[in-house]
């Protein structure tokens, strides 16, 4: 069965809905799961526009067994046509205004971000989901990797327990941020921390290939996107397998677990930086990270692994500073 597209409004019941939201769907005579692929909340993180697509592609070529697929492909258009994470036009506060991704799940009546992130949840809810992918890009520097919200509480184990099964499907690296929701309460509105709140499984998916100062996507951190998303629907009996093989292969230390998050060692000094790893590496305890350097080349720091860890990514910059992060790291 071909897609189908349509737009919702970026705004409900609001004059100023000059803008809308693309909405691709393809849904199977028979009964089965529904999931959705969200993109672009953040309007200069653009691979989870082209993994929609290419999904929607093979849609097209192989049946949908059972179930249906929905999607947002571009959440933040406005953020999009001006190259910013944000909302523009909207009161400058990152933790809540400004961050469509921190302002779930919405306000009618609130602010822009809020009155968006509205439309975007009660669509999305209306359906049923038996699951949310919400892609994202990390660093341009870093391995596609899957990210799980810290646990939202008893009440919600099971949809948690079910958010954790679905993440181990998709083939990836796991990472849990944090262990309880409290110690970071900006997240539990993102959108995937907003899901989770209303009882319905999601998940982020970081797949690579954003900077602060470019909107990019990477052809294979796309094709690792769509083969784990094949791979979800696979297990899930919507569609036929396809073999495949992830240009990123995860370490057999790091397989199917769920790994913590750290950043950790962060530099002491100002200068420029010498990355001695690459993103995807397995490091041991005590082994060097990078080299800090000031403007004449004399050393300043090296930077050293605290513990073992599978290496997530790096700055897009060549520059330190006390306090930065440089690194990050998924740790058993």
């Amino acid at each position: 069965m071909k897609p189908k597209y349509s737009f919702i409004n970026i705004l409900t019941g609001s004059d100023l809905s000059t803008r809308r939201l693309a909405l691709i769907s393809t849904k199977s005579p028979k009964t089965g799961p529904v999931i959705w692929l969200t993109g672009a909340v953040h309007g200069d993180e653009v691979g989870g526009i082209i993994i929609i697509q290419e999904i929607f592609k093979r849609l097209q070529k192989y049946k949908l067994l059972k179930g249906a697929v929905y999607a947002l492909p571009l959440m933040n258009p406005i953020g999009f046509e001006t190259v910013t994470r944000g909302i523009t036009l909207s009161r400058e506060d990152f933790n809540r205004s400004f961050d469509l991704n921190r302002s779930f799940p919405g306000d009618k009546f609130g602010t822009l971000a809020e009155r968006i992130a509205y439309t975007i949840f009660q669509t999305i809810k209306t359906s049923r989901p038996a699951l949310v992918l919400d892609l994202h890009n990390d660093w341009i520097n870093s391995i596609p990797h899957t990210l799980i919200d810290p646990y939202p509480g008893q009440k919600h184990k099971v949809t948690y327990e079910k958010t954790r099964t679905m993440a181990l499907k998709l083939g990836l690296p796991i990472i849990n941020e944090l262990e309880e929701a409290e110690q970071a309460p900006e997240l539990q509105k993102s959108l995937s921390g907003s899901l989770l709140a209303h009882n319905i499984p999601a998940i982020t998916l970081e797949v690579g290939g954003a900077s602060p100062v470019s909107s990019i996507a990477k052809e294979k951190d796309v094709e690792d996107g769509v083969k784990a998303i094949w791979d979800l629907l696979t297990s899930l009996g919507m569609v036929k397998p396809i073999a495949q093989d992830f240009n990123y292969q995860v370490p057999d230390s790091f397989k199917n677990k769920i790994l913590k998050y750290s950043h950790q060692p962060d530099a002491s000094t100002s200068g420029v930086v010498v990355y001695i790893v690459k993103p995807g590496e397995v490091v041991k305890k005590g082994q060097p990270l990078a080299k800090i350097y000031n403007v004449f080349g004399k050393h300043q720091e090296t930077l050293c692994s605290l513990q073992d860890s599978l290496i997530l990514g790096h700055s897009d910059f060549s520059v330190a500073f006390p306090g930065a992060d440089l690194l990050s790291f998924g740790i058993l």
